[in-house]
C-alpha cells in the first residue's frame, strides 16, 4: 500500500486513521503490518501508540493545525481600532502625511507616526484586507461630465 501524506488530511481523517491504528494494536498486531495496512508511516503509528499509551483516546485527537486567529499580530485590537477610525474619518494630509490618497504606504507611514512600528506594505496590505477596505479604481468618465459642453469647447479649439 503507498504512503499517504496526513498533511492533507483532515483532522476528522487522521483522528479516524489514528483510531483504527490503535485498534489494531489492541487487537495484537505487530507494528509493521499495521503500518502495511494503514498506509502510514512507522513513525506517524508509533506516535499513535506511544500518545494512547500515554493518554488514553483523547491523547490521539490530533490538535488544530497552524496559527491561531489573531496570533501574532503586531497590532493591539486597540491600535487597529484607531487607525481604522483615521483611515475613515480623516485624509491622509489631515494627519501630516504626504499623501492625497490612503494607500498602502500612507497606512504604513500612519502607523509608524502614532505607533512607532515599521510594516511592510505587504503587511499593511494584509491588514487593510482584514478590515475590509479594499483598492478603488477611478472612473474613466467622469459622472457630471456634460458632453454637449466638451463638444462644443474641443470644437472652439
Amino acid at each position: 500500500m503507498e504512503k499517504e501524506d496526513a498533511r492533507y488530511q483532515t483532522l476528522a481523517q487522521l483522528h479516524e486513521r489514528r483510531k483504527h491504528v490503535v485498534r489494531m494494536h489492541l487487537k495484537g498486531i505487530k507494528i509493521m503490518r499495521i503500518v502495511a495496512m494503514s498506509g502510514l508511516c512507522y513513525q506517524a503509528v508509533r506516535d499513535t501508540i506511544g500518545l494512547f499509551k500515554e493518554g488514553g483516546w483523547p491523547a490521539i485527537r490530533p490538535a488544530a493545525r497552524g496559527r491561531g486567529s489573531g496570533e501574532g499580530r503586531l497590532l493591539s485590537a486597540e491600535q487597529e481600532r484607531l487607525i481604522q477610525r483615521a483611515i475613515i474619518d480623516k485624509r491622509p494630509e489631515q494627519m501630516r502625511l504626504d499623501f492625497y490618497l490612503w494607500s498602502r504606504s500612507a497606512v504604513a507611514q500612519l502607523i509608524a507616526q502614532e505607533f512607532g512600528l515599521e510594516l511592510s506594505e505587504r503587511t499593511v496590505g494584509k491588514y487593510l484586507k482584514r478590515w475590509g477596505f479594499t483598492p478603488q479604481k477611478p472612473f474613466k468618465k467622469a459622472y457630471e461630465q456634460w458632453p454637449d459642453a466638451v463638444q462644443a469647447w474641443l470644437d472652439e479649439h
